[in-house]
Protein backbone atom coordinates (compact mmCIF):
# COMPACT_ATOMS: atom_id res chain seq x y z
CA UNK A 1 0.00 0.00 0.00
CA UNK A 2 1.15 3.46 -0.85
CA UNK A 3 0.09 6.69 1.10
CA UNK A 4 0.53 10.00 -0.67
CA UNK A 5 -0.08 13.45 1.26
CA UNK A 6 -1.19 16.90 0.19
CA UNK A 7 -2.67 20.04 1.64
CA UNK A 8 -4.51 23.20 1.45
CA UNK A 9 -5.27 26.04 3.44
CA UNK A 10 -7.86 28.74 2.81
CA UNK A 11 -8.03 32.55 4.49
CA UNK A 12 -10.80 34.12 4.23
CA UNK A 13 -14.20 32.90 3.07
CA UNK A 14 -15.92 31.83 -0.68
CA UNK A 15 -15.11 34.60 -3.20
CA UNK A 16 -13.04 36.44 -1.33
CA UNK A 17 -10.52 33.77 0.09
CA UNK A 18 -7.37 33.02 -1.04
CA UNK A 19 -6.27 29.26 -0.47
CA UNK A 20 -3.09 27.78 -1.59
CA UNK A 21 -2.04 23.48 -2.38
CA UNK A 22 0.90 21.35 -1.25
CA UNK A 23 1.73 18.36 -2.06
CA UNK A 24 3.88 16.34 0.55
CA UNK A 25 6.69 15.61 -2.07
CA UNK A 26 7.11 18.91 -2.47
CA UNK A 27 6.28 19.15 -6.04
CA UNK A 28 3.82 21.51 -5.41
CA UNK A 29 4.72 24.03 -2.78
CA UNK A 30 2.34 26.67 -1.33
CA UNK A 31 0.39 27.52 -4.97
CA UNK A 32 -2.21 29.56 -4.96
CA UNK A 33 -5.85 29.03 -5.87
CA UNK A 34 -9.44 30.29 -4.88
CA UNK A 35 -12.20 31.37 -6.83
CA UNK A 36 -10.64 33.34 -8.96
CA UNK A 37 -8.01 30.74 -10.46
CA UNK A 38 -10.95 28.01 -10.55
CA UNK A 39 -13.68 30.24 -12.41
CA UNK A 40 -11.66 33.52 -13.67
CA UNK A 41 -8.67 33.51 -15.59
CA UNK A 42 -6.37 34.51 -12.16
CA UNK A 43 -2.67 32.73 -12.07
CA UNK A 44 -2.43 29.44 -9.91
CA UNK A 45 -4.23 26.30 -10.21
CA UNK A 46 -7.77 24.66 -9.25
CA UNK A 47 -8.95 21.54 -7.90
CA UNK A 48 -10.23 20.27 -11.54
CA UNK A 49 -6.75 21.11 -12.77
CA UNK A 50 -4.82 18.86 -10.33
CA UNK A 51 -7.46 16.01 -10.90
CA UNK A 52 -6.77 16.47 -14.27
CA UNK A 53 -3.35 16.00 -14.32
CA UNK A 54 -3.53 13.32 -12.13
CA UNK A 55 -5.73 11.42 -14.61
CA UNK A 56 -3.15 12.40 -17.18
CA UNK A 57 -0.32 10.88 -15.49
CA UNK A 58 -1.92 8.13 -13.61
CA UNK A 59 -3.43 6.60 -17.58
CA UNK A 60 -0.02 7.33 -19.00
CA UNK A 61 1.75 6.00 -16.53
CA UNK A 62 -1.04 2.58 -16.62
CA UNK A 63 -0.42 2.62 -20.78
CA UNK A 64 3.44 2.56 -21.08
CA UNK A 65 2.79 -0.42 -18.27
CA UNK A 66 0.64 -2.22 -20.49
CA UNK A 67 2.64 -1.84 -23.52
CA UNK A 68 6.08 -3.24 -21.46
CA UNK A 69 3.72 -6.21 -20.61
CA UNK A 70 2.98 -6.69 -24.52
CA UNK A 71 6.67 -6.79 -25.40
CA UNK A 72 7.68 -3.59 -26.42
CA UNK A 73 10.53 -1.75 -25.31
CA UNK A 74 10.32 1.81 -26.57
CA UNK A 75 8.00 4.34 -27.32
CA UNK A 76 6.17 7.66 -26.17
CA UNK A 77 3.15 8.16 -24.82
CA UNK A 78 1.93 11.88 -24.32
CA UNK A 79 -1.89 12.06 -22.75
CA UNK A 80 -4.05 15.39 -21.84
CA UNK A 81 -7.05 15.30 -19.57
CA UNK A 82 -9.95 18.05 -19.86
CA UNK A 83 -11.87 17.65 -16.93
CA UNK A 84 -15.66 19.33 -17.26
CA UNK A 85 -17.30 20.97 -13.43
CA UNK A 86 -20.88 21.39 -14.07
CA UNK A 87 -24.09 22.85 -12.37
CA UNK A 88 -24.79 20.21 -9.60
CA UNK A 89 -28.33 21.77 -8.09
CA UNK A 90 -27.15 23.91 -5.54
CA UNK A 91 -23.05 23.18 -6.00
CA UNK A 92 -20.90 21.47 -8.86
CA UNK A 93 -19.83 18.21 -9.50
CA UNK A 94 -16.69 16.90 -11.85
CA UNK A 95 -19.23 15.31 -14.51
CA UNK A 96 -16.62 14.04 -17.07
CA UNK A 97 -12.85 13.89 -17.68
CA UNK A 98 -11.89 13.34 -20.98
CA UNK A 99 -8.63 11.71 -22.20
CA UNK A 100 -6.87 12.35 -25.36
CA UNK A 101 -3.54 9.79 -25.56
CA UNK A 102 -0.99 10.37 -28.38
CA UNK A 103 1.58 7.33 -29.01
CA UNK A 104 4.75 5.87 -30.99
CA UNK A 105 5.92 3.00 -30.43
CA UNK A 106 8.02 1.13 -33.09
CA UNK A 107 6.32 -2.63 -34.38
CA UNK A 108 2.82 -1.45 -32.55
CA UNK A 109 -0.37 -1.55 -34.66
CA UNK A 110 -3.00 1.46 -34.48
CA UNK A 111 -5.10 -1.28 -33.27
CA UNK A 112 -3.34 -2.86 -30.81
CA UNK A 113 -2.30 0.52 -29.18
CA UNK A 114 -6.18 1.27 -29.20
CA UNK A 115 -6.77 -2.14 -27.58
CA UNK A 116 -4.07 -1.42 -24.59
CA UNK A 117 -5.47 2.48 -24.29
CA UNK A 118 -8.49 0.87 -23.36
CA UNK A 119 -7.78 -1.79 -20.84
CA UNK A 120 -5.19 1.21 -19.29
CA UNK A 121 -7.80 3.26 -19.28
CA UNK A 122 -10.31 0.77 -17.30
CA UNK A 123 -7.50 -0.10 -14.72
CA UNK A 124 -6.03 3.16 -14.26
CA UNK A 125 -6.63 4.06 -10.71
CA UNK A 126 -7.58 7.40 -11.00
CA UNK A 127 -10.15 6.45 -13.46
CA UNK A 128 -11.68 4.15 -11.23
CA UNK A 129 -11.58 7.12 -8.35
CA UNK A 130 -13.80 8.87 -10.32
CA UNK A 131 -17.59 8.72 -10.54
CA UNK A 132 -17.98 10.17 -14.22
CA UNK A 133 -18.04 9.84 -18.00
CA UNK A 134 -14.91 9.25 -18.87
CA UNK A 135 -13.78 9.08 -22.58
CA UNK A 136 -11.15 8.19 -24.78
CA UNK A 137 -9.50 9.54 -28.08
CA UNK A 138 -6.01 7.98 -29.63
CA UNK A 139 -3.93 8.98 -32.08
CA UNK A 140 -0.90 6.41 -33.07
CA UNK A 141 1.83 7.01 -35.24
CA UNK A 142 3.82 3.74 -35.59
Amino acid sequence: MTKNTGSAKYEGLGKDGKGHVSTGSGALDDQPYGFQTRFEDAPGTNPEELVAAAHASCFTMALSFKLAEAGHEDGTVETSAEVTLSKDGDGFAVTKSALSTKGKVPGLSEEKFVELAKDAKANCPISKLLDTEITLETSFEG
